[in-house]
């Protein structure tokens, strides 16, 4: 069985415990994305009095399609009830509002590395790194409960680097073997990290064990593409069309990315994503 020890329940937004931060303290640019400008810091004119969005239902159809394929991995609620205590950014002085505003997207960072390592320790295949990735999960999860001063002042950037050592060797762990004629004696997938696949006619591909880390495959398409086990960290999915792909067993491959993506009822997910609504309800 996976060695699960988070539980991934509580990285994932829970808005009912949240008051509303990623509409409030992220600013946003009038594109295809989102209908308006907003500063960093001013509640979006959708946010409701009781921190919900007025119009959650139709985001896409009112030009706000970029809060769709956003997610704060369990960063909102905990910054609300446990970082601050449950006080409202609203009722609040102006300082404490704006330390609160400031400090979460510092543990939105945070949580995303949580999500990563609780999966890394999902796979069997990084079993030799299991120890080292139990540290770092522990070391994150406490960096989450900081004070914020202490948040505030936290150099996310250095601990990121510390954590993607450990990302990267799980994933040359897990993608052995799982490449073309892989299996015993094969051979990891293709290295397309970063890769400029922007538009790219993929469809029927085999990438099977690949690692797309930070790889550009914004509109591409990726019709039937063999994805199984490959490594999707970071892998700007945008407008892709997976119609018909198979994801079985890809990994760090988050909601926010699948959720930007075209796909069908015959896209294979894996178990840590889900099929986004718009996948066959229209977009």
């Amino acid at each position: 069985m996976p060695d699960q020890t988070e539980d991934t329940a509580e990285l994932r937004g829970d808005c009912a415990s949240c008051f509303g931060l990623c509409c409030v303290a992220l600013p946003f640019a009038a594109s295809a994305d989102f209908a308006l400008n907003k500063p960093a810091g001013k509640p979006c004119p959708n946010l409701r009095g009781d921190h919900r969005c007025g119009i959650h239902a139709d985001l896409r159809e009112k030009g706000f399609s970029g809060c769709t394929v956003y997610d704060c991995f369990g960063a909102g609620q905990k910054v609300s009830q446990l970082t601050f205590g449950g006080q409202d950014w609203r009722t609040a002085s102006k300082e404490h509002a704006r330390r609160l505003l400031d400090v979460f997207p510092v543990v939105r960072q945070l949580h995303e590395l949580l999500w990563y390592l609780t999966e890394a320790l999902g796979l069997a295949a990084a079993g030799p790194v299991h120890p080292d990735l139990r540290r770092a999960l522990a070391e994150t999860e406490q960096l989450t409960r900081q004070s914020p001063e202490e948040l505030a002042a936290l150099d996310v950037a250095a601990h990121r680097q510390q954590v993607n050592v450990l990302l990267l060797r799980t994933s040359e762990l897990a993608r052995a073997g799982a490449g073309s004629g892989g299996g015993k004696g094969g051979k990891k997938g293709k290295d397309r990290r970063g890769a400029d696949l922007i538009g790219a006619r993929l469809r029927g591909a085999d990438l099977r064990g690949a690692s797309l880390r930070g790889a550009y495959l914004i509109a591409a398409d990726l019709t039937g593409a063999d994805l199984r086990d490959a490594d999707m960290i970071g892998a700007d999915l945008r407008d892709a069309d997976l119609t018909d792909a198979d994801l079985t067993g890809a990994f760090f491959l988050t909601q926010p990315q699948l959720n930007a993506a075209r796909g069908s009822a015959g896209t294979r997910l894996p178990g840590s994503v889900s099929r986004p609504v718009h996948w066959t309800a229209g977009r």
